[in-house]
């Protein structure tokens, strides 16, 4: 069975993570961790050009470093509490909800796992539901996660 992770290092990816942690999967089975850095956020404004580029370099640097350390916080928790699967992992630029897609179509995965933020219907409408595009597009089975209610 071949898996496909996104994180985004958030308590919803976290839960997610847990999921897949600690369920059993079939021999050779493997999950590909994928950390997406969305260079929407990274617009041009209104500053000096100079002082545009140093920004963006900076915002760059640090989302990469967030994105590594996204990746080496889950993998490591897998190999922890599911060492049978294989792991890979990748850092890509790009829209996360294409990128999964592509992503998942290309490594002709089995299932996406996803955490879900659960935004409400307004926030849903005005910032867009990642996992909602995915569920809507992937060409194979996704699982959403959500954190659970404790009561």
């Amino acid at each position: 069975m071949k898996l496909l992770f996104a994180t985004d290092g958030s308590a919803f990816s976290q839960t997610a993570l847990e999921e897949i942690a600690n369920r059993l999967y079939p021999p050779e089975s493997s999950v590909h961790i994928l950390s997406i850095i969305d260079n929407i956020v990274f617009t041009p404004g209104n500053a000096p050009m100079g002082e545009m580029n140093e920004y963006y370099a900076e915002a760059t640097r640090m989302a990469m470093t967030k994105a590594k350390d996204n990746i080496e916080k889950a993998e490591k928790v897998l190999q922890m509490n599911n060492p049978a699967l294989a792991v890979t992992t990748a850092i890509i630029n790009g829209s996360p909800k294409s990128v999964i897609l592509d992503e998942a179509e290309k490594l002709e995965v089995d299932l996406i796992i996803v955490g879900s933020h659960g935004y409400g219907a307004v926030k849903r409408f005005l910032l867009g539901s990642i996992s909602q595009a995915v569920a809507s597009h992937a060409k194979c089975s996704v699982e959403i996660v959500r954190i659970k209610n404790k009561k």
